[in-house]
């Protein structure tokens, strides 16, 4: 299973004001959906592209046209703060959702609601900022997969090693884009150093 680290200093220094306990829920989000583009990016830097003939002021062209449609499936409810990056740059990707939470003693995920689009043919992109003990993230991937995408890619902004060995073991088909690659969890599950939890900071519900 790929894991790729964004390593770019603008997502380094979008990254540092995240961590940044100081950053408040405004500056926050916006954060969020920049470094989100970033992500994005890179997550469909290996789709499928196919001709596309258009006329410029001047004469024909032929260019590229993404070669396979998108489906954006943000994990409730952090996952929502990286949608608008999946949205702004295309804005033709249709909207799924999957709403999971962690059990505060067992650390392993619950989901409470989905709803996916039809999935054949489309490529998804499962977002979820925080990819820690990777319970949650590998049951996403579980739901989406049996929902048959033509491919998967799983999105996040930092991880664990203990996540990305989870997903690696459950789904070792699926690509990981991640903003970082942290030290570890503590006793808890929350990754260190991390950003604290990124749903309450996102929503200032701290």
């Amino acid at each position: 299973m790929p894991v790729t680290v964004i390593d770019h200093p603008l997502a380094a220094d979008l990254l540092t004001r995240l961590r940044d306990g100081r950053t408040g829920p405004a500056e926050f989000r916006a954060l969020t959906r920049r470094l989100g583009a970033i992500l994005v990016v890179e997550a469909t830097r290996h789709l499928p592209t196919v001709q596309r003939e258009v006329h410029t002021p001047l004469e024909a062209y032929t260019g590229a046209a993404l070669g396979v449609d998108l489906v954006a499936i943000p994990v409730l409810r952090a996952g929502l703060g990286l949608l608008d990056a999946v949205t702004d740059l295309y804005p033709d990707a249709v909207v799924g959702y999957l709403g999971m939470e962690r059990d505060e003693e067992t650390h392993e995920p619950r989901d409470y609601y989905a709803k996916l689009p039809p999935m054949g043919g489309k490529h998804a992109l499962v977002l979820d900022p925080m990819l820690a003990t990777g319970g949650s993230g590998s049951a996403a991937c579980t739901y989406v997969q049996n929902a048959g995408p033509r491919g998967l890619t799983f999105v996040c902004v930092v991880a664990a090693p203990e996540g990305v060995e989870r997903m690696e073991a459950d789904h070792p088909d699926v690509t990981i884009v991640a903003g970082a690659l942290d030290r570890q969890l503590d006793a808890n599950a929350y990754i260190l150093p991390g950003l604290g939890d990124f749903g309450d900071r996102l929503y200032g519900t701290e």
